[in-house]
């Protein structure tokens, strides 16, 4: 058997299968594009579903790739195991309708037994198949497999469910009796061991599952499919020979740094392996544009990274360490994945940044766990378990793993209590919609149906057919419900204002009114049609906007929230940093393109979810969608989405964007206007800038009444004018220090020019000095100048300002310490410093007179 290392493994895997003209799929992102079923690509036919359902057809029916995946139902088993991951890849060969059981099976003995490629010993090769699937027994005989080393198992069948299913075989390496002396009954029997390691799982699609229908009746699939899944990290554990996963070479070199950072020898600790784990983990996903976290991915990472720094505290590693491990990481890996070079210094900054947060919220978190263990003893409460996650933002997951260690258990039935009652008390704090979760059973059972006309016309006539305590239900309404980040429409029924519309669990639209309206009642109601036509120009520019960020900033960026209204848009979205003003600009220019330049027709879409994402429709994760979606396609840009938009988007008329800021780790927002009055509306949210121009003009003016202020900028519609007011305030700040600078100057020399003033007796050595309103840096200045001029063996200074005094002191006898605290003592104020230099002040002016005749007695 050879001996390779993991980049040796992945590349003779793709040039075998392309010897046997198998096209190589590039590996796909982790976060999965256009499927909101998936929260990550978790296997490597995955990316593939789309070949293999029918909605796309493949470039070639064979297949080969090595794809990156995460899986994270077994977390709590990483680095327990030898072979448990969160990150890891999959090698993988696809059939689609092309060949099948006896090719997969040949060319699978081929790869692995001929020296050419891996040149595993044949003896050390076991296979596993399904005891009525005698035709794939028969041709891995044919290869001339020893028939003690096939093994008929039960459990070699892969079905989820009706649909596509059909046995499977797996392979299986004999490491040897040093790894467990019991033997083939292992495999026989399912066993769980170190022993014989599972690298291959080729599965055939062969059977079509049916309920009611045992295996044995099932159809065949008119085309039958090869899908095959083996693990990188368990083939280089094999070829590589090493006692587990994490000593080969996809693991040990982020080990080894760890090592290093710590200065733990490794001995095959837990720790590092969790550590080198979800370092991984972090880094790709990551990069490949998901982010930190509380909820959906986000939060599956927020814990990976929370796991490894508590793992890290077990190795001495108490500050953060973690992004000091992404170089290992893309060291080991990028050579065959080129992206993580790009963005490595970014993924370093957002772990460092949420490392440091963490370590904030552990030793908070850690104290007062361990003050409750003290005090509950072997169990810990439910309540204290929700006080550390609610209060300190310690995770449930994390006490329940500290609790392991300690060996007390925690209530874990009482902290999702006390979580539901937090949910509830939430909800129901939320006005309207609080108060409908109180109706909520009521709106449940209300099944009448109810049809939207909001797409086709503003103005309609109706029937009232429920009244609710909220609101009322029309038979047909044109008001559009809040939704997918639109805000809902305004306006009146039978001259009643709407004040808001509610979308019920099945469907129908909650009118909540300023009056009072009885079932049955015939009504006419009307929409505001002015915010409905702004409200839809914002909606059509956020999906211009949402393509436009994709187009400059990267792909990765996905939207994490919206709103749509009539007075503007707001789009919240994921990035690696924080970009420039000119990247802004171009992302707007870019939108203001596809308005007034190359302005795109909409046109609405219906069709199922998976010609939707065939058809590239954008789909978010983590929103529901029915068998037949709605697809706002601009061609440029094509959403899943209920909102209503434009015909054209040169009817949005403008576009600008006035704010961009980060609101959270790795999330930004910017918020913008369209219309006909954009230039207005800036001038609106320019105000802020402007109020503070006047401020610091008229502070220019207060420092000189003659100085020449520039012009403001003239708005222009456009962020150019946040830019250009952000610069104009610069300008002024600039000139107001200069000024500033000039008069202190002058005020300098003033008071060093009146030198003979401020001295009473030039023979007398220890002076007491009393000024009146003079700056403290001058100050400090006056007393040098005073002490040098007499030669002084003490000066004393009580500078008087209209609500203060300032105490000042130098002294050669080394007593002007005690000098201030007297003064400062004397007159309820504060003051210090060191024997030969020392201040202090009070702010009781009334006690000033006798405080500065005892610092004369005591000169």
């Amino acid at each position: 058997m050879k001996t390779m290392t993991a980049a040796e493994i992945r590349n003779t895997w793709l040039s075998f299968f392309e010897s046997k003209r198998h096209r190589i799929e590039a590996s796909a992102s982790l976060v999965p594009q256009n499927d909101p079923t998936l929260l990550w690509i978790n296997a490597g036919v995955a990316p593939l579903k789309k070949y293999f359902d029918g909605t796309e057809t493949p470039p070639n029916p064979r297949l080969v790739n090595v794809q990156k995946c995460i899986r994270t139902n077994d977390i709590e088993h990483v680095g327990k195991t030898a072979r448990h991951h969160t990150f890891f890849e999959m090698l993988g060969n696809f059939s689609i309708g092309d060949y099948f059981k006896k090719e997969a099976i040949q060319w699978g003995f081929e790869l692995l037994t001929d020296p050419k490629w891996f040149g595993f010993p044949q003896d050390k090769l076991y296979m596993t198949y399904y005891p009525d699937d005698e035709e794939a027994r028969q041709h891995w005989l044919d290869c001339g497999v020893d028939p003690t080393h096939v093994i008929p198992r039960s459990d070699n069948y892969w079905e989820i469910g009706p649909g596509p299913c059909g046995p499977d075989t797996e392979i299986y390496f004999d490491r040897g009796e040093a790894h467990d002396t019991r033997g083939i009954e292992l495999l026989e029997q399912d066993i769980e061991n170190d022993r014989y390691i599972e690298i291959w799982n080729i599965v055939f699609s062969q059977f079509n599952a049916k309920p009611g229908l045992t295996r044995d009746q099932y159809p065949e699939l008119p085309n039958q499919n090869i899908d095959t899944g083996a693990g990188l990290e368990r083939f280089a554990c094999v070829i590589q020979g090493t006692e587990t996963n994490f000593e080969t070479d996809l693991f040990f070199p982020i080990i080894k740094h760890t090592e290093a950072l710590s200065g733990v020898p490794y001995e095959g600790q837990m720790a590092y392996k969790v550590i080198a784990d979800h370092v991984k983990a972090l880094v790709f996903a990551i990069s490949d544009g998901a982010i930190l976290s509380n909820e959906g991915r986000g939060y599956v990472l927020r814990r990976l990274l929370r796991r490894a720094v508590k793992y890290g505290r077990q190795l001495n590693l108490n500050e953060p360490f973690l992004y000091r491990l992404v170089d290992d990481v893309v060291d080991t890996m990028g050579v065959f994945y080129q992206n993580l070079h790009e963005t490595k210094d970014i993924v370093a900054k957002l772990i460092l940044k949420e490392e440091e947060k963490f370590l904030e919220t552990i030793n908070e978190g850690e104290k007062h766990l361990m003050e409750a263990i003290a005090k509950e003893g072997d169990t810990v409460s439910g309540q204290t378990a929700f006080k550390l996650y609610d209060t300190y933002g310690f995770p449930i997951e994390l006490t329940l793993e500290y609790a392991e260690e300690l060996g007390v258990k925690v209530d874990e039935h009482a902290f999702q209590q006390a979580l539901e009652e937090q949910k509830k008390r939430s909800r129901s704090a939320r006005s309207v919609k609080g108060g409908m979760k109180t109706q909520e059973e009521a709106y449940l059972k209300f099944k009448t149906s109810s049809l939207f006309i909001g797409y086709e016309t503003l103005q309609a006539e109706a029937k009232v057919i429920k009244v609710f305590p909220e609101g009322i239900i029309l038979d047909q309404t044109p008001f559009y419900a809040a939704s997918g980040g639109q805000v809902a429409d305004e306006g009146t029924i039978n001259g009643l204002t709407v004040t808001d519309v509610i979308k019920l669990p099945n469907g129908q639209h909650l009118h909540v009114v300023e009056g009072d309206l009885t079932e049955g009642d015939e009504v006419l109601a009307i929409v505001d049609a002015k915010k409905r036509q702004r409200t839809i120009r914002n909606h059509s520019a956020a999906h211009l906007f949402h393509q436009a960020i994709k187009d400059i900033m990267g792909k990765h960026t996905n939207q994490q929230g919206s709103q749509v209204a009539p007075k503007a848009w707001r789009f919240d979205f994921n990035h690696y940093e924080t970009e420039g003003d000119q990247t802004i600009l171009e992302v707007e220019r870019l939108v203001k393109h596809h308005i007034h330049d190359e302005p795109l027709d909409v046109n609405i879409r219906h069709m199922s979810l998976d010609d939707a994402r065939q058809y590239g429709a954008l789909a978010l994760f983590g929103e529901k969608y029915g068998d037949v979606v709605r697809v706002v396609d601009m061609g440029w840009s094509k959403e899943l989405c209920g909102g209503t938009h434009v015909d054209n988007t040169r009817q949005i008329i403008d576009f600008a964007i006035t704010s961009y800021e980060s609101i959270g780790s790795g999330i930004y927002r910017m918020e913008g206007v369209t219309g006909p009055d954009l230039k207005a509306d800036m001038t609106t949210y320019l105000e802020p800038i402007d109020n503070e121009r006047q401020l610091l003009e008229d502070k220019i003016t207060r420092l000189s009444p003659k100085a020449d202020l520039p012009k403001a900028p003239v708005v222009t519609g456009s962020y150019q004018d946040i830019i250009n007011g952000r610069q104009h305030l610069s300008l002024l700040k600039d000139i107001i220090r200069q000024l500033e600078k000039e008069i202190n100057l002058q005020k300098q020399h003033d008071v060093l020019k009146r030198l003979d003033d401020f001295i009473t007796d030039p023979a007398n050595k220890r002076q007491l000095v009393i000024t009146h309103d003079i700056d403290g840096r001058i100050l400090k200045q006056l007393m040098d100048a005073l002490y040098d001029k007499i030669k002084a063996e003490v000066i004393f200074i009580a500078n008087v300002n209209d609500d203060k005094v300032t105490f000042l002191c130098k002294s050669a006898l080394g007593n002007a310490d005690v000098l201030i605290k007297k003064a400062a003592g004397l007159t309820d104020g504060s003051g210090g410093g060191k024997p030969h230099m020392a201040q202090g002040g009070t702010s009781h002016k009334d006690k000033l007179e006798a405080a500065l005749k005892a610092i004369e007695e005591l000169l």
